[in-house]
């Protein structure tokens, strides 16, 4: 699998990375191992986690990703080949710091995970969210203090807009203070305009590694919704948004061009995002082998020219419909 450089760090991560939300959740152990065996024989060096996977579920405490991450990092003995990527800010315990990215609770979340990851390093310690509540300099020290003891090796935020990602970067070089390499968002074929439209320019000037997640739009892109159809998911409510006219243009463009090319919709929606030059390496999700397959699919399938203008036609957010 092709590497790219992970923004300013030096750090090569493979083109596209695996993200672990999945992983405890609507999958299990043995699946979860299954998934990661596969993605690391392809070629594949670059998991992206959160401390919060999946806190959110019935008799889930938070941390199961990261465990089971962790888990399968031990019996494959191969810690040294990844490229470890963990977030903090959410809720992860109740009382005194159990949230936000203050200095007390980003010292002991980063320790709990590391815990659970079984790792001395995180490699790619993000922010989440912002946290209005916390002065960006207090969480740039936070970093510092991490980075120096060892415990990180770089830094990223994610779902950060443009005035936050400035904040972030204007107070890390006046403070002289830790700097992000990247920053996760939400990004695919039917959600373009939260990064084209500012984002974009501002990752290009500052060198920011752009690691865009829900590449499939939570399974949108794959197919299995249809204007009369809900599909039986635990995620699904998390995909009405996509629910407009041009979102539904795009899955019909999608759909055809993969039936002409014989190839998965999924493959051909990765496709798509890799030919963004803006794009460092998306993050993909799989509850099995064979969706794994499918999107890897993507990183090899070339889209004709006539491919390309059709899907960026279709789904291109300034012709005025609103998403």
């Amino acid at each position: 699998m092709e590497r790219r450089k992970l923004g300013t760090s030096g750090i090569e991560i493979a083109r596209l990375g695996l993200g672990g939300l999945q992983f405890g959740y609507t999958a299990d152990e043995e699946a979860s191992f299954a998934v990661l065996d596969a993605y690391v024989e392809a070629g594949g060096n670059f998991i992206d986690t959160a401390n919060i996977y999946s806190r959110w579920a019935s008799g889930h405490r938070g941390g199961e990703s990261e465990t089971i991450i962790g888990r399968w990092l031990t019996s494959r003995g191969n810690r040294e080949r990844m490229v470890i990527a963990t977030k903090v800010r959410g809720e992860m315990w109740q009382g005194k710091d159990g949230q936000g990215l203050g200095a007390g609770h980003m010292t002991r979340a980063c320790e709990d995970s590391l815990r659970r990851l079984q790792v001395e390093t995180i490699d790619l310690y993000q922010c989440h969210w912002p946290d209005e509540k916390t002065p960006v300099e207090e969480t740039l020290q936070a970093f510092e203090k991490l980075i120096a003891d060892g415990k990180v090796r770089t830094i990223g935020v994610s779902n950060y807009g443009v005035r936050e990602l400035r904040d972030v970067l204007g107070v890390a070089k006046t403070s002289g203070l830790p700097r992000i390499v990247s920053i996760q968002m939400h990004y695919n074929l039917v959600w373009r305009q939260e990064f084209e439209d500012a984002l974009a320019a501002e990752c290009r000037e500052n060198e920011i590694a752009a690691l865009p997640y829900s590449p499939l739009a939570a399974g949108f892109l794959t197919g299995k919704y249809t204007p009369v159809r809900a599909a039986k998911s635990k995620r699904a409510s998390g995909v009405k948004k996509y629910y407009t006219d041009r979102g539904w243009r795009t899955v019909e463009a999608v759909r055809a061009i993969a039936s002409e090319l014989g190839v998965a919709e999924a493959s051909v929606a990765i496709a798509w995002l890799l030919t963004r030059e803006d794009m460092t390496a998306p993050i993909v999700g799989a509850n099995s082998v064979e969706q794994l397959a499918a999107v890897l699919e993507g990183q090899h399938l070339v889209l004709s020219n006539d491919h390309l203008a059709k899907l960026d036609m279709v789904s291109d957010w300034r012709t005025g419909e609103e998403h």
